[in-house]
Parts: C-alpha cells; sequence; structure tokens
C-alpha cells in the first residue's frame, strides 16, 4: 500500500510535510508515503491538503479518502492567535490537527499521545509552561491543542515537576559524559542499536579501547579548557560488562586519570545483560567508585527471553542482582519491555511484580519498537504494530498505577516513532533515586560528550540551541577512522566560542 500525500501552494519552503507524513505514520506505519506538491488525480488511498493566503491568515483545506471512504475538513489561522511559534508552526499545528481527526474518523482508533509525534513531550511542556504559565494551563493546551489524552497529559506534566529541582542545579558549564561499548555476549532479536555479539567481533576490543582511551584522552583536555564541570558519566553501549574485567578496569582506570570524576553527581555503567555479570566485573566497578548500575532483565519469563534472543534465563537475572547487592550496589535500575513476542499482559505484570520485589531504585518501562534494522522486523513484519489484540494502552496505565502506589515516581519520559500502538517509554524511580543522566540527556539541559562507536556528542545552550556531532558508527570505522573523529572534536570548542556558556 502507497499513501499519496498531496500538499499545494505551500507558504514556506523546507520540511512543511514532515510532522504530516509523522501523522500518516501514527496510523499506517511501515506503509509507503509519496509526497507530491502538485495537482494530481490521487490513486488509492490519498490525503490532499492545499493552504492558501486569505487575508494575514492562511487557510487550510483538507481531504482524506482511505478504503473508498473520504473526510473534508478546512481551518483559517490568524496571526491573532497563535500562543507558541509563528504562523508556519501554527499552520502546521492546524494541518495536523485536521488530518488527525480525519484519520481517527475513517480507521477507529486513536492515538494516545494526538500530534505529538516528537521524542520528548517533556520538552513540549516545558515551552508551554513558558509560554502560557500554570501547570493547569499546560494540561488545558496539551488535550485541546495536541489532541493528548488525559491521562497521557498527567503523566507528562508529573514528569516535568519530577524533573524541577534536579535541573535548577544545572548551570552553563555543566556537562555530562558518554561513553559507549559496541559490543555484548549475544545481539537480542529488537536490536537496532550499535551492538556486535562478541563471538564475532572481539578481535576487534584491544584496538577499540587503545583508540578509546585516547579519545577520551582528547575529550578530558578540550572539557578542561574550557572550564567545564562535569555532572554525571554514563557508560553505555552495547553492554559494558561484556569486557572481561582488566578490559574494564583499563577503561575505568584511563577514566579515573582523565576526569574530575570526585565533581560527577552519578556514575553509571550499564551492566545490562545479566549473562554477562560476573563478581569479579563487580568489583571492578565497585573500585573505581562507580555508583549506579543497570540489570535489564526486559522480562523475567523465560519463554520470552527465548523469543527475543536473550541468551540468559529469569533466574540469572535474580541471581545476578543478589550478587549486586551483596557488593554493596545500591542503587540500580532494572528494564522492562511491554509487548514483546511470546508476552501476555499477564507474564508482563509478573515481571514487573518481580522487579518490584527486587527492590531496584529505577525501574524503566519501555513500550516494544521494531525497528528497520532489527532482526525482529524481518521476523515479525508489521504484525509487530497490532493494534487491538494486546491491550498496551490499558497495561501501561495499570503498571504506572502500581508503581506509584509502591511510591515510584516517573523522572523521565521519551517515545520513539514505531513504538506499539504509539506507546511511551517511562523511568520509575523511588525518592531521591532520580537517573540524572538520563534527565539531563532527555531534556537537552547540558551538553553530553561522547566517546566511542555510535556516539554522538550533543552540544546544548538553554534554551533550545543544539548541535550534534557524530562519531563513526560501527566498530571497525571507528577504529579505520579514528583521527578524523579526533579532527571532529574541534567543533566543540568551537560551539562555546560562538557565544554560548
Amino acid at each position: 500500500m502507497t499513501l499519496e500525500l498531496i500538499l499545494q501552494n505551500l507558504p514556506w519552503e523546507g520540511d512543511f510535510n514532515y510532522e504530516a507524513e509523522c501523522i500518516l505514520r501514527l496510523f499506517f506505519p511501515g506503509e509507503k508515503i509519496a509526497v507530491l506538491h502538485q495537482p494530481q488525480t490521487p490513486q488509492g488511498d490519498w490525503v490532499s491538503a492545499v493552504l492558501t493566503g486569505q487575508g494575514e491568515g492562511i487557510a487550510i483545506e483538507l481531504s482524506v479518502q482511505i478504503g473508498g471512504q473520504t473526510q473534508k475538513a478546512r481551518d483559517l489561522v490568524l496571526p491573532s492567535e497563535i500562543v507558541v511559534g509563528g504562523m508556519e508552526w501554527e499552520a502546521e499545528r492546524r494541518l495536523c490537527l485536521l488530518l488527525f481527526e480525519a484519520l481517527c474518523q475513517l480507521t477507529g482508533t486513536r492515538p494516545p499521545w494526538g500530534i505529538l509525534t516528537g521524542v520528548r513531550p517533556v520538552n513540549l511542556c516545558r515551552k508551554l509552561q513558558r509560554e502560557l504559565g500554570s501547570i493547569a494551563a499546560v494540561r488545558e493546551s496539551l488535550i485541546r491543542d495536541y489532541r493528548v489524552l488525559p491521562q497521557k497529559a498527567d503523566l507528562a506534566l508529573s514528569t516535568l515537576q519530577a524533573q524541577e529541582s534536579i535541573l535548577a542545579t544545572n548551570t552553563l558549564e555543566s556537562y555530562s559524559l558518554y561513553v559507549g561499548i559496541p559490543f555484548c555476549p549475544t545481539r537480542c532479536l529488537y536490536c537496532s542499536f550499535v551492538s556486535h555479539a562478541i563471538d564475532r567481533a572481539g578481535k576487534l576490543v584491544p584496538e577499540y579501547l587503545e583508540l578509546l582511551c585516547r579519545e577520551l584522552e582528547e575529550i578530558a583536555a578540550i572539557a578542561s579548557r574550557l572550564g567545564l564541570h562535569l555532572r554525571t558519566v554514563y557508560i553505555g553501549g552495547g553492554t559494558p560488562t561484556t569486557l572481561e574485567p582488566e578490559q574494564l578496569a583499563k577503561l575505568l582506570g584511563q577514566m579515573e586519570k582523565s576526569f574530575p570524576l570526585s565533581q560527577a553527581s552519578e556514575y553509571t555503567v550499564e551492566a545490562g545483560r545479566p549473562d554477562s555479570i560476573t563478581k569479579e566485573k563487580l568489583q571492578v566497578l565497585k573500585d573505581f567508585g562507580v555508583s549506579r548500575i543497570s540489570i535489564n532483565p526486559q522480562a523475567l519469563d523465560d519463554k520470552v527471553l527465548q523469543a527475543i534472543g536473550r541468551a540468559h534465563t529469569a533466574q540469572e537475572t535474580l541471581d545476578a542482582m543478589a550478587l549486586a547487592r551483596e557488593m554493596g550496589f545500591d542503587n540500580v535500575n532494572m528494564d522492562l519491555i511491554v509487548g514483546l513476542p511470546e508476552q501476555t499482559p499477564e507474564s508482563f505484570d509478573r515481571s514487573l511484580e518481580q522487579v518490584m520485589a527486587l527492590g531496584a531504585e529505577n525501574i524503566t518501562i519501555h513500550t516494544l519498537t521494531v525497528k528497520r534494522s532489527s532482526s525482529l522486523r524481518a521476523n515479525l513484519g508489521m504484525d509487530a504494530y497490532d493494534r487491538g489484540s494486546y491491550p498496551l494502552d490499558a497495561l501501561l496505565a495499570q503498571s504506572q498505577e502500581k508503581l506509584r502506589q509502591a511510591g515510584y515516581r516517573p523522572y523521565y519520559l521519551y517515545r520513539q516513532q514505531g513504538s506499539r500502538q504509539n506507546q511511551e517509554n517511562t523511568g520509575f524511580c523511588l525518592p531521591g533515586r532520580e537517573g540524572l543522566y538520563n534527565i539531563f540527556s532527555m531534556e537537552d539541559a547540558h551538553t553530553i560528550l561522547a566517546a566511542g562507536a555510535g556516539a554522538v556528542t550533543k552540544l546544548c545552550a538553554p534554551p533550545d540551541k543544539v548541535r550534534r556531532v557524530f562519531n563513526y558508527k560501527y566498530p571497525y570505522e571507528y577504529i579505520s577512522g579514528f583521527e578524523e573523529i579526533l579532527n571532529r572534536k574541534r567543533q566543540i570548542t568551537e560551539f562555546y566560542k560562538e557565544g554560548s556558556p
């Protein structure tokens, strides 16, 4: 199936069609969309939008045909009605509203986040709060102007409020450090990250580590020259604990040598896979002052684990958590994914109950997203985007309420295109146990300096200036193109010399 999106008389150049395409993908994930800008005789299913000047305003006329049924709507955008953004922003928002309501009527479905298609809904809440003032006004706007369901608006606003005191400690000179280890024991079927199974890519590890240590030295020197202050450290991947104990010690030793780690409020290593955790590796983490780890089961159901290619059992997760507690780790995150193959609402609920019983300080609930580059996409096709057979909205609401009753609260929130039933990923924590790096990174609060294959340095200056500097994606590219990666680091200094912090 190919959907034709016909946009005519656009008064602006650029990607005005982007948000309309995103709205279409909410309802028809994976389908091809042909964008046309001239009058056409539509074939099959189509959307036609004509924008024309009318006085000082912009008139929008929309026609949508899906499955032989047609919906039409029109609107007029006037400058006096603009609250947030300019005329282009408002015209695009109103076009998306018309399209969203037409598609809800024609398909019988209503995505819970309305016309919000971005990754960071809390960022929008913060922007609306600056414009509108009160939380009550922001909630009203989310529901009225963006068609967000009330329970999702409340989730976003609870997250916003949980972040206030943490973001208030941020300064212009603050930064966080991300270090990427793109190796795992095996590659999960849903994974789209830069990650290689260690049995196939292990020969790259020694040279990769040597170069990574050089890159860390360079980043540390730049941060020092610029007078930046380290707030958090996050070593992720992949699975950093895929490395052997002596390799972990080499990496963490370089970190200790290069960076003022005593300044950092949080030092996280994503232990991730339970089958990568040993007493020797945890001892290395303790010796070098790591204060927070992740042990991510994704599910505590052996049938589900087997279906997604996780080479460990539920019992291994329980054993890894017991070992971490025995060795004194008192700030542990555990991830669960809802909507996995072979998973039922009952089995997900049992997994959540077990993770809560383990006393994890952070519990992050992800909605399954089937990315193009994942093996699961090839195996499941578009059946992974089923609409009615798996009640995600009710299950997520039930899980979030259960977490709240147990004393957890949402502290960070993000969304991904293509997630099942347009749901979200939410991090919950016990009081005072927020994952600081997650907040700073997700809310573009300050610069994230990043090292390693696939790492992206994100240079931030308030309120919304962001520039990204990309490393090469795969380990072999990182190794072969390392000098170019060092060369790109010049952009960090240039950014700060442009009058940013």
